[in-house]
């Protein structure tokens, strides 16, 4: 059966990463985006948190000044597709190459080389998505399911950080959003989660670190 157990083992899709290091991956989606992007990178700065943004490629074009600062301050930019397409099943193998393509295109724009990773919105897949991100280089990546903050939601920023602290394990990866409709309350929820878990001795690095990461290797140290 071609589940996520069967993709994990296969190493075609990634939900989370097995270490036995304490170390964690947030991620941000939807962005760039010219406000909220710039306050969560002032508060990653703070807290020397490395993470990476799964950005749409549109919205690369329409701020690549943005997406640059991303990557100047060490941060890794992954690909979200140019549209925000919902993939419905079955997935049309065509859409999803045109997508990936034209937001590498803006990656490389600013960047001079390609993303390795993708992030379908809303989560969606099938073989076929999986088959053609493969195929391209980029690596379809989803997120820890008890790391969901759902902070597009605005549920509350006691709830998103209480929901990404309690719930932290070795190798997790986190999903936040860098652009959502309505008043933001994701810095907020960064400011309480990033000085707890650092307490506890978490370090905060991108998809592409942690994906590296074996159990015997150090992580390195800012």
């Amino acid at each position: 059966m071609k589940n996520r157990n069967y993709y994990e083992q296969r190493g075609d899709m990634i939900w989370e990463v097995h270490t036995n290091q304490k170390v964690i991956a947030l991620t941000f989606d939807d962005g760039p985006d010219p406000s909220e992007t710039d306050q969560i990178l002032k508060v990653l700065h703070e807290y020397h948190a490395k993470c990476t943004f799964f950005a749409i490629g549109k919205r690369i074009a329409a701020y690549p000044d943005v997406a640059k600062r991303v990557i100047a301050e060490g941060h890794e930019l992954a690909n979200h597709t140019y549209n925000h397409i919902y993939f419905k099943k079955p997935i049309s193998e065509q859409q999803i190459h045109q997508e990936l393509a034209l937001t590498e295109n803006e990656i490389i724009k600013i960047s001079g080389k390609r993303s390795a990773l993708f992030r379908p919105p809303g989560g969606m897949y099938d073989e076929t998505l999986i088959d053609v991100s493969n195929s391209m280089g980029l690596k379809p990546v989803l997120w820890s399911w008890h790391q969901d903050t759902r902070d597009w939601n605005r549920p509350g920023v006691y709830s998103i950080s209480t929901k990404v602290i309690r719930n932290a394990h070795n190798g997790d990866i986190v999903l936040f959003h860098d652009h959502v409709h309505g008043q933001s309350q994701t810095r907020q929820a960064l400011q309480i989660i990033l000085p707890e878990l650092e307490k506890r001795g978490f370090r905060f690095i991108t998809v592409s670190e942690m994906i590296r990461l074996s159990n015997t290797q150090q992580v390195d140290m800012y």
